[in-house]
């Protein structure tokens, strides 16, 4: 069995021995730069197929009937059955195997070790060298499992730009929770008390409204306070009550609505100005913020 590599950043790699030709769902044309995030089907397959990921990889099954399936990574290797909600991870760089007697749905997560390490480096300061992930075969994570159905929605949502703020913030929670429960290292959690305070969060959201027309990342909100994404997440929502992807989606629908008030701008351009990717996208947010569309809302 033949072994292939791939480049380390997700989402620059090509077809591999292990996966369909096609998947169902791909955010490698959503912009998304932390994770590149798929989802496959696969009938049963008879022959065992070899890889080796430069990324680390967490694969949720999806399949709705149990399934026996033999996996071999590195030097270890399981075999038995995999059911609905049960995770997998890979570490990066590891040579793996894989063969799958029934039919087999799967959502497949790839994160660079760079972000791991940035990740670990920012938010629990740990020294991003000694960072290793552990070989997991069937685990039961209700917290990993919920932010994979999250992103997993967010990739059929396939929103690209307008969503980014929130795959971002999906991305770093992640991130922490792997290197909580399934890291080699000893974790030190940096500790923020309260909330971003006044004069911060006043830059932040100076720099959100700001912004709404163009593609607003967590690392450039955190960069602002001087802090990590993942810590910028959590003080922004102590502060404000909602996360920074949930406010920023509201300013936007309330420039919307000052925009359909008073201007003859067609929808369309009103969402890219707003910083939705499409009219459907805005219609989508707005509907769910205020309970109508925006053309019935221009009309009242």
């Amino acid at each position: 069995m033949a072994n292939s590599s791939h480049a380390s950043t997700p989402g620059a790699t090509g077809k591999s021995a292990l996966e369909p030709t096609s998947p169902l769902a791909s955010s490698r044309t959503l912009g998304w730069e932390s994770l590149l995030v798929r989802e496959f089907q696969e009938p049963p397959c008879s022959l065992e197929r070899s890889e080796m990921w430069q990324d680390h990889t967490i694969v949720l099954c999806l399949a709705p009937r149990p399934h026996r399936i033999h996996h071999v990574v590195g030097d270890r290797r399981y075999t038995g059955i995999y059911t609905q909600g049960d995770i997998s991870i890979t570490p990066a760089k590891l040579p793996i195997s894989y063969r799958n007697e029934g039919d087999d749905r799967y959502l497949h997560v790839q994160m660079s070790p760079q972000f791991l390490q940035e990740v670990a480096r920012e938010a629990l300061e740990l020294d991003s060298t000694q960072v290793e992930l552990v070989t997991e075969f069937r685990v039961c994570n209700r917290q990993i499992k919920q932010i994979l159905l999250m992103l997993r929605a967010e990739l059929h949502r396939g929103e690209g730009r307008a969503g980014q703020l929130y795959v971002e913030s999906l991305a770093n929670v992640l991130a922490v929770s792997l290197l909580r429960e399934y890291s080699t290292a000893r974790l030190r959690v940096a500790r923020y008390e309260g909330g971003l305070g006044d004069r911060k969060l006043l830059q932040v959201l100076d720099y959100i409204n700001d912004s709404l027309d163009r593609d607003i990342k967590l690392a450039d909100l955190a960069q602002l306070v001087g802090i990590s994404k993942f810590h910028f997440s959590r003080l922004f929502d102590r502060s404000m009550g909602v996360s920074p992807h949930q406010y920023l989606l509201q300013q936007r629908v309330e420039r919307a609505k000052q925009l359909l008030k008073h201007s003859q701008l067609p929808i369309s351009d009103i969402a890219l100005q707003c910083g939705f990717n499409s009219q459907s996208h805005l219609s989508h947010a707005f509907r769910k913020l205020t309970g109508v569309t925006p053309s019935v809302y221009r009309k009242g």
